[in-house]
């Protein structure tokens, strides 16, 4: 089969055609599909009607699961998270801020696959932000201060008790499980070398990231605060478009995302797989 990738035009993110992921692909595919990934940061892949079994075998190709905490998965399918609002729903929207999944982690995840589902006929746009990008314009005095800094990146504003997806969050039709091991804290180097092409970007954001290593809370909040406006500018963004039976794969080392609404009144369902921090293999 003969790959099509066409660039969106917009700061990252690529359409790739001729390829069908129902089928297991060939190490030459897989690996075209790795090159362009590691080139555009977000790959979308339109008409795929995929099973749960052929969402699972296309992310083993890129380095297998990565741990999804505090969303039960689908039954049956242990490495898939169902992303769903109901039409009527009115509690807040998921992941509406910009963040890198779960950059809490010691070794956070390569990449996110997204298959759309039930897809509204309005809204739900997902945006992507380019952190090569954001690194690579950004003004020397800001990035003076940030190189060198570990960021200090804890769950505990969603998915601990008390956060956003905790006690309190009522009505929602995902499955979240909120926990105290969200209070826990890893530290990652906010500017880092891409584990695979070397090339400097930023990692993470303010919603995960709350604070820095050596800066007191009001230091770091400050700073925090004028990185968010700086990491999401419009310069830096792709805004991705759905379409019912589309996959989406993007790079989490490279990329921050977030959620868009704009369509009460429909359903939409997705279903999610994480792929595992890359060991070089």
């Amino acid at each position: 089969m003969t790959l099509t990738i066409a660039p969106s035009g917009q700061a990252c993110g690529a359409r790739v055609t001729g390829v069908d992921l129902t089928k297991p692909l060939d190490a030459r595919t897989v690996a075209a599909i790795r090159a362009a990934w590691l080139d555009h940061h977000v790959l979308s892949f339109p008409d795929q009607r995929l099973s749960a079994e052929d969402l699972e075998r296309f992310t083993g190709y890129f380095g297998g699961f990565g741990d999804d905490p505090f969303i039960r998965p689908i039954p049956g399918h242990d490495h898939i998270i169902a992303v769903r609002r109901r039409a009527d729903e009115t509690a807040p929207l998921f992941a509406e801020n910009w963040h890198s999944d779960w950059s809490f982690q010691e070794r956070p995840p390569a990449g996110t696959c997204l298959y759309g589902i039930t897809i509204p006929p309005v809204g739900g746009n997902t945006e992507f932000s380019n952190q090569h990008a954001a690194l690579d314009a950004m003004p020397a005095e800001l990035r003076a201060r940030v190189e060198g800094l570990q960021a200090i990146h804890s769950a505990r504003n969603g998915y601990a008790p008390s956060g956003m997806y905790g006690a309190n969050d009522q009505g929602r039709s995902m499955d979240i499980r909120s926990d105290d091991e969200a209070l826990k804290t890893q530290l990652h180097p906010f500017v880092r070398a891409h584990p695979e092409t070397g090339r400097l970007g930023l990692f993470g954001c303010a919603g995960y990231i709350i604070g820095f290593d050596g800066l007191d809370d009001s230091e770091g909040l400050s700073l925090l605060y004028e990185l968010i406006q700086w990491q999401g500018r419009e310069e830096f963004r792709y805004s991705h478009v759905w379409e019912p039976d589309m996959l989406v794969m993007w790079d989490n080392r490279s990329v921050l995302h977030r959620a868009t609404g704009g369509y009460d009144g429909h359903d939409r369902l997705l279903h999610r797989t994480t792929i595992a921090a890359w060991d070089g293999v």
